[in-house]
């Protein structure tokens, strides 16, 4: 079963895909867009064109654990695609998955120019994989 996995931002989109075991994510694409209807169409297009299943976003929650007002744009956009795919799709925690995505660019020397276009793609592997970990293991 293929999930894809998003890290979902006001400018850009950061995408990620498993492996059709569900055992690994891959970063895919980062989507910039202007209006939510442009994202909508290609995050549905690419569900369609790798056959997906299920989808994960992350949810940005506050680090004390409290709801701002990015949870509430994310719960929204997450009710239009879920309601343009037909897909389920769940929200997990994404706390400090962009500042992970960052801090592993940086060791690794990318420079910040290229870290920008990046830096989304890696997190929506970070919280794609989270959550393939966090399903349970069939044997």
């Amino acid at each position: 079963m293929r999930i894809l996995g998003l890290d979902l931002g006001q400018k850009r989109i950061g995408v990620a895909l498993s492996d059709p075991l569900g055992l690994t994510a891959q970063g895919l694409a980062v989507i910039s867009y202007n209006r939510d209807e442009e994202a909508l169409e290609r995050i549905a297009a690419l569900c369609r064109e790798y056959a997906v299943e299920q989808i994960v976003a992350g949810l940005p929650l506050n680090m004390n654990g409290s709801r701002g007002p990015a949870v509430r744009e994310v719960e929204r956009f997450a009710a239009l695609l879920k309601k343009r795919t037909g897909l389920p799709l769940t929200l997990i925690d994404e706390r400090l998955t962009s500042q992970a995505a960052e801090r592993a660019l940086i060791e690794g020397k990318m420079r910040r120019q290229k870290r920008k276009a990046v830096r989304n793609r890696l997190a929506a592997v970070l919280i794609l994989q989270s959550y393939l970990a966090a399903l349970p293991k069939t044997e």
